[in-house]
């Protein structure tokens, strides 16, 4: 009895997909359609079918992929010209570009066009175009850097070598030049993309399979996630759950495993995503790669554990047994350290440049309405110590005795207190309310050291009174001026959600992924969404 999706492999029945079958596809499906892979399968005579053939929908993620990746390939090469092109030119004079290009020999053309050829060699061998890494994450951002640091300590090995010497200011400008314009242009490729994607393309048809609640909660990730990278097309549940799917896809079939490989040809799917805990037994994951051998589909599987510890979980396979090693939260020692140093320099140089600025909105604000420029506050923070935080007023002076009378119209989740309409709210408290800059005094609190630049949400000491369970390991690090819960909704995120955003963060934080949310949190101050 073959294990559930299993294709039973026997030699006396060896089946090809030939040329002249991928010919009379191309033939029946259109140009547009395209074999992705050529191979041999052996199969029982009677579990062959045709169906198996790697035929793409118009619409598919390797068409737009494809287009896309050359794209950035022509782009990184324009880049990296320019950028060596402006260091030659560091050494001429405007008036005489032409007479100084003339006159750069040969030798030295050769040169840089052996630079430039390794430096898009890396940008390859790194994988900076890989289609796992476009569109989210840091993960490209991080390549990228990698490619380029290691092709200058090539150029650097290579120069003292030759002993011309070791880099000079020249080679370090292009270097910086280089770097700072692929990063520009991924990020605005990506905006680009993300752009696309909103409008329904450029997303990979998926199939989901699994049991009807990790079907759900993975069909609600990847459709709520702000980069949408999938568009479900169909969904396999368990053969005895029936139940009708709570999310709208385009069609939801209760097959079993033995059905994927055919329903993912017949839906022409990019993926299929296996959600969480499929209980199709111990061969089911390696059963379904063999069925989906000779389709068009790749298949994918979603583990709530990479949802809690992502960053953390690392492979290490021994003697076919891979082990999964999920690394323990550390909140102390050097990583700390250096987050500790980033939130100094950052509020330091913050406050001097804002100096103007909370001049303006302190008389902005004293002029509205009668009352201090400033509003304290108690909060609690890493281990429950206390602290009083510091925001500009957007409430009325007696905001706080007017809170009973309105706790009967909460609108918040959980602990929280949240009214979209508070009448509390004064005319300009609305306005720096919507673009965040009521939250600027806490700049002070990180300089302090009560807070840091990006973490959880500072709760109040009411909160935290109310906190049951996991909810209490909010604590671990110091609150944060801005955090997952600022660039993923702010007061629209429900309570779960907040939960969720803050215990991730507090488990797999990194300098990197605090950079980037502070990026992040920029372009939502410009588009502002849920500040109330």
């Amino acid at each position: 009895m073959s294990a559930p999706g299993e294709l039973p492999v026997r030699a006396t029945a060896v089946r090809a997909t030939t040329d002249s079958a991928t010919a009379d596809s191309a033939t029946t499906n259109g140009a547009a359609h395209h074999r992705e892979r050529h191979h041999l399968r052996l199969v029982d005579a009677a579990d062959f079918h045709p169906h198996a053939s790697a035929v793409r929908h118009p619409d598919s993620a390797v068409m737009w992929a494809r287009a896309y990746k050359a794209k950035l390939l022509l782009t990184d090469i324009v880049i990296i010209v320019v950028a060596l092109t402006a260091a030659l030119l560091t050494g001429a004079e405007v008036t005489n570009i032409p007479e100084f290009i003339a006159s750069v020999p040969a030798l030295l053309w050769s040169g840089l066009a052996a630079i430039a050829l390794t430096w898009i060699f890396l940008l390859e061998i790194f994988h900076t175009r890989d289609c796992r890494v476009l569109g989210t994450g840091p993960e490209e951002y991080k390549r990228l850097i990698t490619a380029c640091m290691i092709a200058f300590s090539l150029v650097s090995i290579a120069l003292l070598q030759l002993e011309v010497g070791f880099p000079g200011p020249t080679a370090v400008l292009t270097m910086a030049i280089g770097l700072a314009g692929l990063l520009l242009s991924r990020w605005a490729w990506r905006r680009w993309l993300n752009r696309q994607r909103k409008l329904g393309r450029a997303l990979s048809r998926a199939v989901v399979i699994g049991t009807r609640a990790e079907v759900d909660y993975v069909i609600s990730r990847v459709t709520g996630s702000v980069n949408v990278a999938f568009d479900i097309v169909g969904v396999l549940t368990a053969p005895d759950l029936k139940q009708a799917s709570k999310r709208g896809v385009t069609k939801d079939r209760g097959f079993g495993p033995k059905d994927i490989a055919r329903v993912a040809a017949e839906l022409r799917a990019d993926a299929v995503i296996v959600a969480g805990n499929h209980g199709s037994g111990n061969d089911f994951i390696r059963n379904l790669a063999w069925q989906l051998e000779g389709t068009a589909a790749e298949l994918i599987l979603a583990s709530r554990l990479a949802n809690v510890a992502g960053p953390r979980i690392h492979f290490r396979p021994i003697e076919g047994l891979p082990l999964i090693h999920v690394e323990i939260p550390q909140f102390e020692g050097s990583k700390h350290v250096v987050k500790r140093g980033l939130d100094i320099v950052v509020s330091a140089l913050a406050l001097v440049m804002l100096t103007p600025l909370f001049l303006i909105l302190a008389v902005a604000i004293r002029s509205n309405s009668p009352g201090g420029a400033f509003f304290s506050q108690v909060r609690v923070g890493r281990n429950l110590e206390t602290f009083r935080m510091f925001k500009f007023r957007s409430m009325v002076a007696d905001a706080t005795e007017k809170l009973a009378e309105l706790s009967e119209h909460n609108q918040g989740s959980g602990v929280l207190f949240k009214l979209k309409n508070d009448p509390r709210v004064t005319g300009i408290g609305r306005v720096i309310r919507k673009y965040s800059l009521d939250e600027l005094p806490q700049i002070w609190n990180v300089l302090k050291g009560d807070m840091s630049l990006v973490g959880p949400r500072p709760p109040l000491p009411s909160e935290v009174q109310a906190y049951k369970g996991k909810v209490n390991r909010r604590m671990y690090i110091k609150p944060g001026l801005t955090g997952m819960w600022q660039i993923n909704g702010r007061s629209d995120l429900n309570w779960e959600d907040s939960v969720r955003l803050d215990l991730y963060y507090v488990e797999n934080w990194s300098v990197v992924g605090d950079l980037i949310i502070m990026w992040r949190t920029v372009k939502v101050i410009l588009r502002p969404v849920g500040a109330y």
